[in-house]
């Protein structure tokens, strides 16, 4: 599997006229060689691979990265003396870098390279693009979990918890229901604190009234879920029942558009338009989705200026929300899988309101 995804790495760099890459983000490097450490740099061309790491990581390098990876023992700062004398022994003449990741300091020290650099950070990403059997068995899998820590959090949430201890409560059972840590921050706005789209649980405590936005993750074997479910404590106001229903059937009916092959730009416009007829059009200020998988958020992206395209095997968070400044927040967030002739909703959990 390692040695057909850096095939892949390679032929969309010669489609470029690149001959070599250098890879150093920690989520590229586990991508294609297993190795789960950010303290190291991976060297790769056509015919040969190199994993450059220091003593504390080789037997470990070694274990995960083995056959498709040389392990090769560098001084711990992975000096650009030894990549250098990697891409020499390689031959690379034009070589493929990640320059969305690089620090200054890190892009100066490269500069010294013989070789010609090339910044192509999209075309690296884009190789995690499509999603083999294996990764889409793990985000089910995270997302399992997630669906399981919700269903047993809304048997414990009650009025005069505070956002914190939700959160806190949460965490907890995405462990215990096997979860290896957060994807993000979890994310819990209550009352007005719902407006605010990434609020960071606090000491406010949840009222009668209250809806709760709550948007959290948790990885299995590297791979991300993505969720977000709001709810009630009490029966809220018959503005928040609206703007509920309003987002709720926003987020079906871009489901029922989404299909392989689409538009990103137009799944948005399917959400947005129906959320804007409804009067609420800027209170809907993010994207309605994002690819997901060893990162929380990668390509592909349904906003209004995406242009890419959602091909069978791309993931997609289909996530509609309204947000009014001082009255509180609504989103409703899946995780989508594009299949050949469709796409699989990996999220269990209903959108039904509940009501605590």
């Amino acid at each position: 599997m390692l040695i057909e995804r850096c095939s892949k790495l390679i032929a969309a760099l010669e489609k470029e006229g690149v001959d070599g890459a250098i890879i150093t983000h920690g989520t590229n490097i586990r991508y294609f060689s297993n190795f789960t450490s950010d303290e190291s740099v991976l060297v790769i061309s056509k015919e040969r691979r190199v994993l450059l790491t220091d003593f504390r990581y080789t037997i470990q390098a070694k274990e995960l990265s083995a056959p498709a990876f040389e392990v090769i023992e560098t001084s711990r700062a992975i000096a650009a003396d030894e990549i250098a004398a990697v891409l020499k022994e390689m031959g690379v003449k034009k070589c493929a870098f990640e320059d969305g990741y690089l620090t200054v300091r890190e892009f100066n020290n490269y500069k010294e390279l013989p070789v010609e650099l090339v910044p192509m950070t999209p075309v690296i990403d884009r190789v995690r693009l499509v999603k083999n059997e294996y990764e889409v068995e793990c985000l089910k899998k995270a997302q399992s979990i997630a669906d399981e820590a919700f269903a047993e959090l809304i048997t414990k949430i009650h009025a005069g918890m505070t956002e914190k201890e939700v959160a806190n409560e949460l965490d907890h059972l995405l462990r215990v229901h096997g979860a290896e840590e957060n994807s993000f921050d979890t994310i819990v706005g209550s009352g007005p604190n719902g407006a605010l789209c990434h609020a960071t649980p606090g000491q406010r405590k949840l009222q009668e009234g209250d809806l709760v936005v709550i948007d959290f993750g948790c990885k299995y074997m590297g791979y991300c879920s993505d969720m977000t479910r709001t709810i009630a404590i009490g029966r809220p106001c018959d503005e928040l029942i609206k703007i509920y229903d309003i987002v709720r059937r926003a987020q079906s009916a871009a489901l029922d558009a989404l299909r392989p092959n689409m538009s990103a730009k137009a799944l948005d416009a399917v959400a947005r338009d129906l959320i804007a007829a409804e009067g609420y059009g800027p209170c809907f200020g993010h994207s309605l989705g994002h690819g997901f998988g060893l990162d929380i958020h990668e390509a592909p992206y349904a906003s209004t200026r995406s242009e890419d395209t959602l091909v069978p095997g791309s993931t997609i968070t289909v996530e509609p929300g309204i947000y009014v400044e001082g009255l509180g927040g609504v989103r409703i967030e899946d995780d989508c899988v594009l299949t050949e002739d469709g796409y699989i909703d990996l999220a269990h959990t209903g959108k039904d309101l509940i009501i605590i």
